[in-house]
């Protein structure tokens, strides 16, 4: 579980983390599955933010462009 301090960065970070473990091939498959698992959770979670600032970006763009000059013909 994601705790409710997280931010995206720490999140990034332990993911990095994780890989890096998982890459060295320094741990036993027990350990190895539940950082797999973790990774997968955190990937959510980092997935999820990008989405919800994504769309708070188009939202804003958006209130933009409705108050952006019309050129008058």
């Amino acid at each position: 579980m994601i705790e409710d301090d997280r931010t995206f960065e720490k999140a990034i970070r332990e993911l990095e983390n994780i890989v890096t473990s998982l890459e060295n091939g320094d741990v036993a498959l027990d350990q190895a599955i539940a950082l797999f698992e973790r990774g997968m959770e955190l990937s959510r979670y980092c997935s999820q933010k990008l989405d919800e600032a994504e769309g708070k970006i188009t939202m804003l763009m958006k209130e933009q462009n409705a108050f952006k000059e019309v050129p008058f013909n």
